[in-house]
């Protein structure tokens, strides 16, 4: 990935973002200053949390690649999708089915650059800039509506995005839109930050801590919820087979390699299908 070039000016480089926080945490080099202090704060509390941000890109190319090549969707909505890595959505999705797809969605200028870009390489792969908490809005961007044809089934994307919604913004609400927007036959694929509560009392703890530490670094966002909550965000939708998991159970490409750190012990992942 190419060196960030002068930002535009409708960027505030004086803050960090969600999405350029993750980058740092991928290694990436589309981030600022702000947003590696971010992240090195973060460490602070979660030395390993960089082995999360991979996990969660991991499972993400599991999904997709057994959404696309198993189950054959060939449309696929990414919200909150930040900045683009190695296995994009796009790339995972298209390997076997050059016509696959594939809209991006994120409220991010920077990532709205890459996606220029995408639209430039690729013509089955846009880029919208939306705000995924407005469904309804959302869903009838035109942008939207002329790539995907949400009467046929999709599989909407919610990696690692709403542990970044506030309870008061209602994140199971805002799910329920999404879901009975969906057509019979859609898929949700969704991570989202754990506190295992009574199911682990110390990794409750760290959850806690975790949750306390990262609200007071700027972002003001991130939440670790229980799994009850977690599960709600998937509505009625039939679970495909494990269910909602850690990351690592979720169809493995191989054994486990070393004992999983606290951290990632602290995000499930699940995918949901429509009857």
């Amino acid at each position: 990935m190419a060196e960030m070039q002068q930002p535009p000016a409708l960027l505030d480089t004086t803050k960090a973002t969600i999405a350029r926080v993750y980058d740092a945490s991928l290694g990436g080099k589309d981030n600022y200053e702000v947003d590696r202090q971010v992240w090195r704060r973060i460490q602070e509390a979660a030395p390993h949390q960089g082995e999360v941000s991979k996990m969660n890109r991991h499972w993400l190319v599991r999904v997709v690649r057994y959404l696309a090549d198993e189950v054959g969707i060939d449309q696929f909505l990414d919200l909150g999708s930040g900045l683009p890595t190695v296995q994009n959505t796009h790339q995972v999705a298209q390997h076997n089915n050059r016509e696959a797809r594939v809209v991006y969605v994120d409220n991010d200028p920077v990532c709205s650059a890459h996606g220029r870009a995408l639209l430039e390489e690729n013509a089955y792969t846009h880029f919208v800039m939306a705000d995924l908490t407005r469904p309804a809005e959302l869903l009838g961007t035109p942008q939207i509506m002329r790539r995907l044809d949400l009467e046929q089934p999709l599989v909407l994307m919610q990696c690692g995005t709403l542990h970044h919604v506030s309870d008061d913004e209602d994140p199971a609400g805002i799910m329920r839109q999404y879901i009975d927007a969906l057509a019979s036959g859609s898929y949700v694929a969704l991570t989202h930050f754990w506190d295992p509560c009574e199911e682990d009392a110390e990794l409750h703890e760290q959850a806690r801590s975790l949750e306390h530490s990262l609200t007071k670094l700027g972002l003001g966002t991130g939440w670790w919820r229980r799994r009850e909550q977690i599960q709600e965000l998937f509505g009625d939708l039939e679970m495909v087979s494990p269910g909602l998991v850690e990351l690592d159970s979720w169809w493995p490409s191989g054994p486990l390699m070393r004992e999983r750190y606290p951290e990632e012990h602290l995000i499930l992942g699940g995918v949901g299908r429509k009857r």
